[in-house]
């Protein structure tokens, strides 16, 4: 096999360098003999469209996309999955054998699969959710939730417009809204909470709440990863309920892309986590 015949594939942001899918799907190339490549790339919001139309010739089998280009993409590629539109976003961009481009949503599916993973005692149907931010995260969690059954999810967020438009965005009368003066309310008797802000981050502040109101075999699920234990999962752990970090929604996302531009299966399991924690 000669260096062009080798697979490649790769993730697009602006910045690049913080990503963690080279390390995942280098682990994966690794693990499953495939002499194959995938390289981050540093792409301005100015040059995304060069970018992606570049793809083909150079020989890439396709592209994950991080911040900011999830929502920017859609003009510039020739199909999109119903998935990602319901979603508002595209975080995997596949070549086609014609060079045409398509684009598709993992995260909804890496959420939903990491939580059933990680928490296997949660049940879509027993209890309501609520979500709190309104960006892209909180609207590819509303998707998956919605998908799986839940009956009500409640998108809680300090700009009330921004929930406001993620609602009707989805177009389901199961999305509620609340003004996060009113999130005690919203919590009562809710089976999974779930943060999608970026408060508890290294380098934010915390994400201090009231969990008392939640049920009592509720589920915290916090998306930031950095660190991995953040001050609301400390205080879920403290009461006893069930907690899902967000390293786990990155890894079990990787699966599809890593079959869509290998061809291979990969694993979500206790050594690509293992391999993944070395690195924070």
């Amino acid at each position: 096999m000669t260096a062009a015949d080798r697979p490649v594939a790769g993730v697009i942001g602006w910045p690049v360098a913080h990503s963690l899918s080279p390390r995942l799907h280098g682990f994966w190339l690794d693990r499953a003999g495939i002499d194959g490549f995938y390289v981050p790339m540093a792409v301005a919001p100015e040059r995304l469209g060069a970018a992606l139309a570049g793809l083909p010739a150079l020989g890439f089998r396709g592209v994950n996309v991080t911040v900011p280009h999830k929502q920017a993409v859609f003009d510039a590629l020739d199909r999109v999955t119903p998935v990602a539109r319901r979603a508002g976003a595209v975080n995997t961009v596949t070549v086609g054998e014609d060079g045409t481009l398509e684009g598709t949503n993992t995260d909804v599916a890496g959420f939903l699969g990491h939580l059933r993973q990680a928490a296997p005692v949660w049940q879509a149907d027993a209890a309501p959710a609520v979500i709190l931010g309104a960006g892209g995260a909180a609207r590819a969690a509303a998707v998956a939730l919605l998908d799986a059954g839940v009956a009500r999810v409640t998108v809680v967020n300090r700009t009330v417009a921004r929930a406001e438009a993620l609602a009707s965005a989805l177009g389901d009368a199961r999305v509620a809204v609340a003004p996060w003066e009113r999130l005690a309310g919203a919590l009562d008797g809710a089976g999974l909470l779930v943060n999608t802000t970026s408060l508890g981050m290294a380098g934010q502040p915390p994400l201090t709440l009231d969990l008392a109101p939640l049920a009592a075999d509720a589920v915290v699920y916090d998306i930031v990863y950095v660190p991995l234990e953040t001050p609301l999962l400390a205080a879920a752990r403290a009461r006893g309920l069930a907690t899902v970090d967000g390293l786990g929604m990155l890894i079990h996302q990787g699966v599809p892309a890593f079959r869509a531009f290998f061809c291979a299966e990969a694993a979500a399991d206790a050594a690509t986590r293992a391999h993944l924690l070395a690195a924070l």
